[in-house]
């Protein structure tokens, strides 16, 4: 609130007021979880309010769990403050972006502590509002505008079916505290497990970004980078993960809503990683890797091990948010966010070392390769798949953790493999030379070497943390690392082979003269966002040349529909907007055609009366006289007639 108080009558007061409200919250998270420990849980409550049925209660709750995601969340919140100080220098709604990056910020930590579903409920809505005004924050164009509207809808959406499962769960456990609902559920209490999970997951489909109510979250890239890094990173997705994390006994008493689980992921992991190989734009390519690494972690969930899940999330948070922070710096350098714009710049890595290697080590982990942190805590989700698989599982059935055993194989290849194609791309393009600006701020740079040691060093804390969590290992076995660890490297000499002979036919187009194809220059002009004119430099025009995307190769004639995110959101349009849109159209007709001629109409009868009458009053006494005597002859006749009438019956 300082901030924009302050914003236009002493500007420079704004960055610190963004930057250490944030930071003196991650020292305290920090703090909290190196005084927790991994020990014993932390309960306080106290009642908000008598509602005469069902108490809502203010209640925390500390565990393992919730210090080290609140933790997560608060240093990732100070990076992206930090960052923005030097990234959005010159944008004029800057202190309103800062105030609600503070607010959503605040509003996770909230869902993090909160021991009771209402209030977390607060917390999961304040994010919904906070993200629409952050992806519009280039709310002059089109893009921005129609992005943050579908974010906010199809989570929406989601919230919907979420909010009747709260209430259903509520109902049958007597209580929205977590506690008392995770000991009804101990206890066999609830009425109807299967429609309550099935309704909750809904909602986590729709936060989370999982299939079906995924669209959302590429299209989100439409607002600045920075808040990208926020949302994929530690707010807004990663909130389903750590929802179904809390109350994971009320999904694991349905097996088949394990099953229905399961089959989410995997159809998740899969179809974002398809997808992610066929994008043009740098953000794009991460927003459908963050559905892809959700997709890990909601089949950790199916297979019943929230360790593996929340682990993945920890791990996650720190490689792709400084993916997202990477990819700013080569936005900001580039002057694009056209993959294939940069594959026809030479000499880029040079010009962002910092960039260069900081993104060099986040792909690694992204991509699983050990010892970065990526391996461990994916190697985590596949372990535990694979016990579940085994029949080794109490709480979830094989059948889930065969689908996401190979689901999460399959998908360890294709996420190899896109990683290395944007590497390739962005780093070793062919052509103009880059443009240079010389060193980036160190605002920014910073902030991704901060990154870089958790992404690298992470993983190490694999054996301590099953203390913190559940109690169960959390380290690679020979199988699955071989099964991940090979389907990665595949992955990555493929795409290596494929970018080479990519790019040799792109150097043959050039000596021939050969055009841009139109869907390569569709690609191109559709991944310029407003961000880019706003943030960047002035640069020269990279000349149009063939791009040397592996990609295509890759995926063959599957390119065209995975690079439009393979037609759902034509899907949705034609299932549901075009009959929403119809039944608007009718409505509108009936009410302006119907229901308003009858309104219309009750006016007009009065009016049409009332100028009959208004006629007659000529303020002539005569004419008053003349008509009163007319009146008193027609009344005499006719009750003469009357009488006679009466008379003769």
């Amino acid at each position: 609130m300082a901030g924009l108080l302050l914003g236009r009558t002493a500007p420079g007061f704004v960055r610190p007021l963004a930057v250490l409200p944030a930071l003196a919250a991650a020292v305290l998270a920090v703090l909290v979880a190196v005084r927790h420990g991994g020990g014993k849980p932390i309960d306080t409550a106290t009642e908000l309010t008598p509602t005469g049925s069902v108490p809502i209660e203010l209640s925390l709750h500390l565990d393992g769990f919730a210090v080290l995601v609140a933790a997560l969340v608060a240093v990732v919140a100070t990076c992206v403050q930090l960052y923005s100080t030097a990234y959005l220098r010159e944008d004029p709604r800057y202190p309103s972006y800062a105030a609600l990056v503070s607010l959503f910020t605040s509003a996770m930590l909230l869902v993090v502590y909160s021991g009771d579903l209402m209030v977390l409920l607060v917390g999961w809505e304040i994010m919904g509002i906070c993200s629409y005004f952050l992806v519009g924050h280039y709310w002059e164009t089109e893009a921005a505008r129609s992005a943050s509207l579908k974010a906010f809808l199809v989570t929406k959406l989601g919230d919907v079916p979420f909010l009747i499962g709260l209430f259903a769960l509520a109902a049958d456990a007597g209580s929205f505290r977590i506690t008392k609902i995770l000991g009804t559920v101990a206890a066999g209490g609830l009425d109807h497990p299967t429609l309550i999970a099935l309704l909750l997951l809904a909602g986590v489909a729709g936060k989370s970004a999982q299939f079906p109510l995924h669209t959302w979250l590429p299209d989100a890239m439409a607002g600045p980078t920075p808040v990208s890094a926020l949302i994929h990173a530690a707010t807004m997705v990663a909130a389903g993960v750590y929802f179904i994390a809390r109350l994971l006994p009320v999904f694991t008493a349905s097996r088949a809503a394990l099953v229905v689980m399961a089959v989410m992921a995997a159809t998740t992991m899969v179809g974002s990683a398809l997808a992610a190989l066929a994008q043009d734009d740098i953000k794009r390519v991460l927003a459908y890797s963050t559905v892809g690494q959700l997709g890990y972690m909601t089949g950790a969930l199916a297979v019943g091990d929230r360790g593996a899940a929340v682990f993945h999330l920890l791990s996650h948070g720190a490689f792709k948010a400084l993916l997202f922070l990477g990819a700013g710096v080569i936005i900001h350098a580039a002057g694009t966010n056209s993959l294939a714009a940069m594959s026809r710049m030479d000499g880029l890595a040079g010009r962002i070392p910092d960039a260069f290697w900081t993104m060099t080590i986040a792909l690694l982990a992204l991509a699983a390769i050990p010892p970065f942190a990526g391996f461990f805590s994916k190697e985590a989700v596949l372990v535990a798949a694979e016990h579940a698989a085994g029949g080794h599982s109490d709480l979830a059935p094989s059948a889930a953790g065969w689908v996401v055993l190979v689901a999460g194989v399959l998908t360890a290849l294709l996420t190899a493999a896109y990683a290395t194609r944007l590497w390739l791309m962005a780093f070793r393009g062919r052509g103009a030379a880059a443009p240079d600006h010389g060193r980036e701020p160190l605002a920014m740079t910073g902030v991704l070497w901060l990154l870089a040691v958790p992404s690298i060093a992470f993983g190490l804390a694999a054996g301590p943390l099953a203390d913190w969590f559940d109690g169960k290992e959390l380290t690679p076995t020979v199988t699955t690392s071989v099964l991940g660890t090979g389907a990665a490297l595949v992955g990555v000499m493929l795409t290596w082979a494929l970018w080479q002979r990519a790019t040799a036919r792109a150097a043959a187009g050039v000596r021939n003269g050969a055009a841009v194809p139109a869907s390569v220059a569709a690609a191109e002009s559709a991944a310029e966002t407003p961000e880019v004119a706003e943030v960047t430099h002035e640069h020269p025009v990279v000349p149009a040349a063939p791009a040397a995307d592996p990609g295509r190769a890759l995926l063959g004639p599957l390119h065209r529909h995975a690079a439009d995110g393979f037609h759902l959101d034509a899907v949705y349009d034609r299932l549901f907007v075009r009959p929403v849109r119809a039944g608007a159209s009718l409505v509108r007709f009936l009410d302006r055609e119907v229901v308003d001629t009858y309104v219309r109409g009750a006016g007009a009868g009065p009016r049409l009366l009332g100028s009959l009458v208004r006629r007659a009053q000529t303020g002539n006494v005569q004419s008053y006289l003349s008509a009163l005597l007319a009146g008193a002859v027609v009344l005499a006749i006719a009750i003469a007639v009357l009488a006679n009438l009466n008379a003769g019956s």
